[in-house]
C-alpha cells in the first residue's frame, strides 16, 4: 500500500517528480537536474575554536549573558548548558548550547545526548506539546554559530506535528508511524536502526530529509533514549558531510505532555540537508519552498540509501 502519489513528468533536460502524501496533503518536487548547477561547492567543514571575541555562548561568558530559570538556576549536563531564550517565538522556549567550544570539527554522540538531555528536562513540566530543534550553521538559520538546540512547547502542536496527530487519529492503531514502519521496512528508503527507525521520506519536506521513529511517545520517556538518538544524529549528520552539506535542519516532536504515553502517536526526528554558508549568500529556500510552500529537491529519496553505502 502506497503512502504517497507520484506523478512524473518529462522536460527537455530531465525528468520531474511531483509526489504527495495523502495522509497530510504534504507535496513536493524532486529535480535531480537542479543537483548539477554546483551552487553547494567551494565549502569548507567547520574547524574546531574554542572561543571567539563576544560570542555570548562561549564559557566565559555563557552565565553572565543569558539568564537562568526562575529558580535562578541554569540547566548543565557534561559540556551543555540549557536556559531561557531570550527572543522566544513560543510560551516555553528555550537553548541548549551543546559544545563548550565555540566550534567544534565533528560532534560526539556524548554532546548531543547530553543537550538533548537538558533540553527536554526544560520543558518536561510544561503541559503542552514540545519539540527540540536544531539549525545548524547561518545557512541554516542559526543566528549564533555556536552549536545550539533550541527547546519549544506550546499549548498547541506545530503545524507539522498537528497535521501527523491528525493522520494518527484516522488510523486504526492510532499511530501513523506504525503504518509508515510497516510500509518501508526493507525497502529502498529504510536506512538503519533497531531502536529508533530511520528512512529516507519519500515525501521530502526538505534536502535528503531522514525521519526517525522513536519508541515512545512524551518527552518524559526521552531520557532513557538521548543516548540512542545522539549517536543516531551523529551518524545522519555525518553523512550529510559525506554527501557535501555541512548545514542542516533538526526537529523532534512529541505527543502533548500528561498523556499516557501508552497509545497514539509516536514521537518523531526528521533532519535536511541545507546548502552550506557561502559568501553569495545563495539560499536553497526561495518561492517555492515560501510561499507556494511545495519545496523542490534534488536527491531522490530512493538514492539516499545507494548514496550512504547502506
Amino acid at each position: 500500500m502506497s503512502l504517497f502519489s507520484t506523478t512524473e513528468i518529462q522536460s527537455p533536460r530531465s525528468r520531474i517528480s511531483y509526489r504527495t502524501e495523502f495522509a497530510t496533503g504534504l507535496s513536493c518536487r524532486i529535480s535531480p537536474l537542479r543537483g548539477t548547477r554546483g551552487i553547494n561547492t567551494g565549502s569548507f567543514p567547520p574547524v574546531f575554536e574554542y572561543e571567539v571575541k563576544d560570542c555570548p555562548f562561549c564559557r566565559s561568558r555563557i552565565f553572565s549573558s543569558t539568564c537562568g530559570f526562575s529558580n535562578g538556576g541554569w540547566i548543565t549536563k557534561g559540556e551543555s548548558v540549557t536556559f531561557p531564550n531570550l527572543y522566544p517565538f513560543a510560551d516555553r522556549h528555550t537553548v541548549t548550547v551543546i559544545t563548550e567550544a565555540h566550534m567544534v570539527e565533528s560532534f560526539t554522540s556524548r554532546q548531543l545526548s547530553d543537550a538533548l538531555f537538558g533540553a527536554a528536562q526544560s520543558l518536561q513540566d510544561y503541559p503542552g506539546y514540545p519539540s527540540i530543534h536544531w539549525n545548524f550553521l547561518p545557512s541554516a538559520g542559526a543566528s549564533l554559530l555556536h552549536p545550539h538546540l533550541q527547546g519549544m512547547a506550546d499549548k498547541k502542536p506545530a503545524s507539522l506535528c498537528r497535521l501527523y496527530l491528525e493522520a494518527s487519529a484516522k488510523t486504526a492503531s492510532g499511530d501513523y508511524w506504525e503504518v509508515v514502519v510497516d510500509e518501508e521496512a526493507g525497502g529502498p528508503r529504510h536506512l538503519f536502526g533497531e531502536e529508533i527507525f530511520w528512512y529516507a521520506n519519500p515525501v521530502p519536506i526538505g534536502e535528503c530529509e531522514i525521519r526517525g521513529v522513536l519508541p515512545i511517545r512524551t518527552i518524559n520517556e526521552l531520557f532513557s533514549l538521548t543516548e540512542t538518538l545522539g549517536r543516531d544524529i551523529v551518524r545522519i549528520t555525518d553523512l550529510f558531510r559525506s554527501f557535501g552539506s555541512y548545514a542542516f535542519n533538526m526537529g523532534v516532536f512529541f505527543q502533548k505532555t500528561g498523556s499516557s504515553g501508552l497509545d497514539g502517536m509516536c514521537a518523531f526526528c526528521t533532519l535536511i540537508a541545507r546548502i552550506n554558508p557561502n559568501p553569495e549568500s545563495i539560499s536553497d529556500s526561495a518561492f517555492m519552498e515560501r510561499i507556494c510552500r511545495e519545496p523542490v529537491v534534488m536527491t531522490l529519496p530512493e538514492d539516499i540509501r545507494i548514496k550512504a553505502g547502506l
